[in-house]
């Protein structure tokens, strides 16, 4: 198959999902309107491999609708999102009237509030003009697929998906801590208000037990706010990392006894699929795409969005559980490679074999009984 992307940078999460379907033997075009970010770099993120893919800079809408234009007729299309998304919202239109193939690839999306209510009914707009020429919409996230429904896309042409990780991740060259007989937690983010680590401080504040430390990755605006508060509430007990390259973060993951995503809302959050595959549980709010596969992995758990007891409740029974055993570390690491970019890659050739008609209707590999089994 010939499958062109079209994303605003060249996102890990994406590009490990294209280099491993080169490696399926497919022939992967990426377009992107700028190698990598500002923030992004500033988060330790580097310009990823993309394996044999093409990649073509289009800066600008000209030079990317030309792109779109001149790409073969058979080509398949998966392009990011469908609002605010710079260069290829214009492609998506002359896709749609050159009849080509084209998927959308979403992540959940933050209805909260009043300006919610406005996604809600833009994106119920959008999908009533466009719906009609997608061959489907890939899902990320817990409860995107219903929400897509609601907004009035078909739901046999909405498939769950995931960000799928480079193997390497799954790789857990780090034992737990040593030296330390407390339980590690760890938190790995921005230091914003969206990440809520105030609430995670906050929950670790009202556990039961004081033989716990938190170990936090990260930085931003929040700084001196966040460890004035983590002074006060959980004093010699919280070591502040810093921001590091993704590789070490790994590291990190794979020393800890939990990972912890508390975020007011993550249209999928990575860093969860990291712990996983480095055999490490992890716990996150139900406002986070991720918590799909928290729940999958049968470790770890999923607490409601902004509340502090729900999550202190649920980290309290994972410190009374104890440590995951060297065996149960294995088990989970060896069922998160659902999670890898190779099951990814396999998992979408599904998917648009499906849509072609010449195969059933695909199952998410975090679903799939071959992976469970790893795990009980």
């Amino acid at each position: 198959m010939d499958i062109w992307f079209w994303q605003l940078i060249i996102s890990p999460h994406m590009a490990n999902l294209a280099k491993s379907l080169t490696e399926l033997g497919h022939s992967v075009t990426f377009v992107i309107e700028r190698e990598m970010s500002v923030d992004r770099a500033a988060q330790g993120w580097s310009v990823p491999d993309v394996g044999t893919s093409k990649i073509i800079l289009a800066p600008n809408q000209q030079e990317a609708v030309l792109l779109a234009k001149a790409a073969p007729s058979e080509a398949i299309h998966i392009c990011q999102g469908v609002r605010a998304n710079g260069v290829v919202g214009p492609v998506q239109k002359v896709l749609k009237d050159l009849g080509r193939r084209q998927f959308i690839n979403m992540e959940t999306v933050d209805d909260r509030g009043w300006q919610g209510f406005i996604k809600r009914v833009v994106y119920k707009r959008l999908f009533r003009r466009f719906s009609p020429y997608l061959s489907g919409v890939l899902a990320n996230g817990k409860n995107t697929l219903d929400w897509l429904v609601e907004r009035g896309v078909p739901e046999d042409k909405v498939f769950p998906f995931a960000y799928f990780l480079p193997e390497n991740a799954a790789n857990s060259s780090c034992t737990r801590q040593e030296g330390s007989n407390r339980y590690r937690v760890l938190f790995v983010g921005q230091f914003i208000e969206r990440k809520r680590l105030d609430l995670l401080i906050n929950a670790m504040f009202r556990l039961d037990s004081e033989n716990v430390e938190l170990a936090v990755v990260g930085s931003g605006p929040l700084d001196a706010q966040l460890k004035q508060f983590a002074e006060v509430t959980l004093p010699g007990r919280v070591e502040w990392i810093g921001s590091l390259p993704m590789d070490e973060v790994r590291v990190q993951m794979a020393g800890a006894d939990c990972l912890v995503l508390p975020s007011r809302h993550d249209g999928w959050g990575a860093v969860v699929s990291e712990a996983l595959m480095s055999g490490t549980p992890a716990i996150c709010s139900d406002a986070c795409g991720s918590a799909v596969v928290v729940e999958a992995s049968g470790y770890g758990g999923v607490f409601r969005s902004g509340n502090v007891d729900d999550l202190a409740d649920i980290l309290n029974a994972k410190i009374h559980e104890g440590r995951l055993s060297e065996q149960q570390t294995h088990e989970l690491a060896e069922w998160a490679r659902c999670l890898s970019g190779r099951e990814g890659a396999r998992y979408l050739t599904d998917i648009l074999r499906f849509t072609d008609g010449v195969s059933e209707p695909p199952q998410p590999p975090w679903t799939n009984n071959c992976f469970t089994k790893c795990k009980n």
